[in-house]
């Protein structure tokens, strides 16, 4: 569908503002460092019975409340902590959602290697598959999505299901669901000009 400026584009990010900027800028592109991989993890994970445009929305204050999703932060959390973010009307205030969060934070130190959330990621890429016509064509859940949620929960993280794994899949780049007609489809780099690249898969 076209969005604002004109360009087709995922019919999803038509609806308002936050989604047409989220969709143009970060949807689908390849996302680098633990830090930022643990973000949108637990963005995702707050979003799980909510509308994403929620998250969006409340993204700045989820920032500042988790300073900065630093892992070794968030991950020293304590009692405390828990319940200056029950009080935080700036976000999704959900105690086993906030007590998922420095579970995982945890749990991401444990795991081995410099960057080790990105290398999991990596290990359930989907391979390339042909460009969804439209949004029926996007799917929920992957097999690699289920086997990424399972190897998260074996290793200590909560509140990460296939739906929810799949969604990160999506939102840092490991699997491109931008509509085959979509202006952004293809695109590996929120600063790549659509009009020098090739067509639609």
């Amino acid at each position: 569908m076209p969005g604002s400026d004109g360009r087709p584009r995922c019919g999803w990010a038509v609806s308002s503002a936050d989604y047409e900027r989220y969709h143009d800028e970060e949807w689908g592109t390849p996302v680098h460092g633990e830090t930022a991989l643990f973000e949108r993890l637990t963005l995702e994970a707050f979003q799980s019975g909510l509308s994403w445009i929620t998250i969006l929305r409340k993204r700045e204050a989820f920032r500042s409340a988790f300073r900065g999703f630093d892992p070794a932060v968030v991950a020293a959390f304590d009692a405390d902590d828990v319940e200056r973010l029950l009080g935080d009307a700036g976000i999704v205030r959900n105690r086993r959602k906030i007590t998922a969060t420095v579970a995982n934070a945890q749990a991401l130190l444990r795991l081995p290697g410099d960057a080790p959330l990105t290398s999991l990621l990596e290990r359930h890429r989907p391979a390339p598959g042909p460009a969804p016509r439209t949004l029926a064509d996007v799917p929920a859940i992957t097999p690699e999505s289920t086997a990424l949620a399972r190897e998260l929960r074996s290793v200590g993280f909560r509140f990460v299901g296939p739906t929810t794994a799949y969604a990160m899949l999506q939102a840092t780049g490991y699997v491109d669901d931008h509509l085959r007609d979509c202006w952004r489809r293809g695109c590996r780099s929120r600063d790549e000009d659509p009009a020098v690249l090739p067509g639609p898969s």
